[in-house]
């Protein structure tokens, strides 16, 4: 658990001075690429990771009603995440739309959709310790993803990168810590 903390606060860290150095490189001017596809590319890949992890909270949810009071917070964040990098698919309630393969193994959340048709979503561990750690580690990838994708980011979305990122992080943190 100490190694998860110390890693955790290093990717702060190097988050904090990646934002700093790229909030201040702007040589040529502040439409430099905001507007490049390059920019518009990661900008689609992000909101689409946040929608990923959106749909992994609502099969967490559905599969794990007991965590709502824990899961509910963070799952709200994901979705303004999402929404800030431009997807207009997230909801307030779970159910939100997933674009990717689940990553965890474990046994997969059975019953019902809540949409009917729709599969229940990414595989979730059947014990809520291990739900939770799963969650722990899909934030924490996608933290380090979003990390690494600071340097060849415009600014302002290097900032929005920057900041999602710790958010993720600190998520990880607080999904890895034990129920109080």
């Amino acid at each position: 658990m100490a190694y998860a903390r110390r890693r955790t606060l290093l990717a702060g860290a190097a988050l904090g001075g990646a934002a700093l150095l790229t909030g201040c490189s702007e040589d040529s001017g502040p439409e430099r690429a905001e507007h490049s596809s390059a920019a518009e590319r990661l900008r689609k890949r992000s909101a689409r990771d946040s929608t990923t992890l959106l749909a992994r909270y609502d099969a967490t949810l559905a599969a794990h009603p007991a965590l709502e009071s824990r899961l509910r917070p963070l799952r709200s964040e994901v979705a303004r995440h999402a929404e800030a990098f431009g997807d207009d698919r997230t909801s307030p309630s779970p159910g939100g739309a997933s674009d990717g393969p689940a990553r965890d193994a474990g046994a997969p959340a059975s019953g019902p959709s809540p949409h009917g048709d729709r599969p229940s979503g990414p595989p979730v561990p059947q014990d809520e310790r291990a739900a939770r750690s799963a969650l722990a580690d899909a934030e924490r990838r996608l933290a380090d993803v979003r990390t690494k994708a600071l340097l060849a980011a415009p600014p302002e979305l290097a900032r929005l990168l920057a900041s999602v990122a710790a958010a993720g992080a600190v998520h990880a943190y607080l999904l890895a810590e034990r129920a109080g």
